[in-house]
């Protein structure tokens, strides 16, 4: 099994809060860093602030120095893939090698219309990312790069210079229906696994998909991961599982806080919340007994918390997350 390891939601309206949260969280341990990949901000009105993915994190990249840049994830349509690849290859010299790729077949629709892209149906944006992900590899690797698809196509497409890390940054898909666990069976060092999103709505804007995807759920998509890697000849444990988790922490077990973050979530009672595979939720004692029994249970290493406040995240990297890494 990989190491257990922790990446932390940057803020991602103001630079700033950004670069002060990533030189915290490096300072604390984290493993990683992330920003979402938006024009704007899924978590709001289209007028709330949204820093671009990669040049905020290629300007934190610039001022830190062990930990890794995660976008979580990058939207293949929103820029050439020949771009993505210089744009990829330049932030892993920048940091020096610390770019691990979210890459993800994009869903919010609105978005997409506002700004002037097509939105091709599910089937088509996965065949997209499925060859994006060709072009990237061979213009990581190639001495003259060429892919000829479907959607893209490239013709000694020179880059110079290559990535740090080769053959090429670890690649992290994101998401859990059929289609992208067939292609992070394939070509994923890491699997992201967050709710399918069928109506234009990510988990935390969509209460009766946070609630349906349950522990049997998540078992179920991890099932189907491993069984499509397996018909590729692929050992599944080849590819490390993470997820994103909302963290809400208080030394009191009957905090309020905590039934209002459980149920602006759309869970019955703070028990069913607990149990959520999205959600880390309780006593520093409670989250680190279910962190442990979680990890074990499915095999998901690499989380990308998200806390619901500042008390949750102290109580996080100095109750729960120093049992679990190294500082």
């Amino acid at each position: 099994m990989h190491d257990v390891k922790f990446g932390l939601f940057l803020p991602t309206g103001d630079f700033a809060a950004a670069k002060r949260a990533a030189l915290r969280a490096e300072s604390e341990g984290f493993y990683s860093v992330s920003i979402n990949d938006h024009f704007y901000t899924p978590m709001g009105p289209p007028q709330t602030p949204q820093l671009e993915c990669f040049t905020t994190l290629t300007a934190i990249a610039a001022v830190t120095s062990r930990i890794r840049l995660t976008p979580s994830v990058t939207a293949i349509s929103f820029r050439p893939p020949p771009l993505l690849a210089k744009i990829t290859s330049t932030l892993d010299h920048v940091s020096n090698g610390r770019l691990v790729l979210g890459l993800g077949a994009d869903w919010q629709q609105a978005e997409y219309e506002a700004h002037g892209y097509s939105y091709p149906s599910n089937a088509e944006r996965l065949a997209q990312l499925a060859e994006v992900i060709q072009v990237l590899k061979a213009m990581w690797t190639q001495e003259e790069p060429t892919f000829h698809g479907q959607h893209f196509s490239i013709d000694r497409a020179y880059n110079h210079p290559r990535p740090v890390q080769q053959p090429g940054p670890p690649l992290m898909l994101g998401g859990s229906g059929s289609g992208l666990l067939k292609i992070a069976a394939r070509e994923a060092d890491i699997l992201n696994i967050i709710p399918p999103i069928f109506n234009g709505k990510d988990f935390v804007n969509d209460p009766a998909m946070t609630v349906k995807f349950d522990m049997a759920e998540l078992k179920r998509r991890i099932g189907m991961l491993h069984r499509y890697a397996r018909d590729t000849g692929r050992d599944p444990q080849q590819i490390e599982l993470g997820g994103m988790t909302l963290l809400s922490l208080s030394r009191d077990p009957k905090d309020p806080a905590l039934g209002q973050t459980a149920s602006s979530l759309g869970f019955p009672d703070l028990d069913t919340a607990r149990r959520s595979p999205l959600l880390l939720m309780g006593t520093p004692d409670e989250v680190k007994r279910d962190l442990r029994a979680r990890t074990e249970d499915t095999g998901i290493t690499y989380h990308i918390v998200i806390p619901a406040s500042a008390e949750s995240h102290d109580l996080f990297v100095k109750e729960v997350m120093s049992e679990f890494v190294s500082h």
